[in-house]
């Protein structure tokens, strides 16, 4: 069962990605990806393996320590609570660079691989749509320097 839910986090987050990659300008995308509720079923995942190990769960968050992180990841259904957690948030990460480069006029050609690129890595892939997003806002403002607001999508 746990290696379902597993692999099940997973899956309800690649209908989003994948309208967000091959589907940038389509209009039900931008809802889709404006939407905070993409990631509930996810966590409804994440809930249904993090309560067996909830003891466990509770004596990390409450006095953190990297062997009680340890110990929590060594049961499969703390390992797959902490990666359904990771997909969650990675979709919302990923939901906030799209909708960003959106209204900046980022490219998709540009935003689909680092959208990849964020689901592979999302600590390495935000800071590079930070620069991208800096750069661009910089851009926006030397075309336009009586517009306070990029265009929105």
């Amino acid at each position: 069962m746990t290696e379902t839910l597993f692999d099940l986090s997973f899956l309800l987050a690649v209908p989003v990605w994948l309208l967000m990659i091959f589907a940038p300008a389509w209009r039900v995308t931008s809802r889709v990806a404006r939407s905070p509720l993409t990631v509930v079923p996810i966590l409804v995942v994440y809930l249904a393996l993090v309560l067996p190990v909830l003891p466990e769960l509770w004596t990390l968050v409450s006095e953190p320590t990297l062997t009680k992180l340890q110990d929590l990841v060594e049961i499969a259904d703390g390992a797959g609570a902490v990666w359904a957690q990771i997909i969650a948030w990675d979709l919302l990460v990923g939901q906030w660079m799209f909708l960003e480069a959106r209204r900046l006029g980022i490219h998709p050609l540009v935003m689909g691989p680092l959208l990849v690129f964020t689901i592979l890595l999302s600590p390495f892939a935000l800071p590079v749509f930070l620069v991208l997003r800096a750069v661009q806002g910089v851009r926006i403002a030397r075309r336009d320097p009586q517009r306070s607001e990029p265009r929105e999508s």
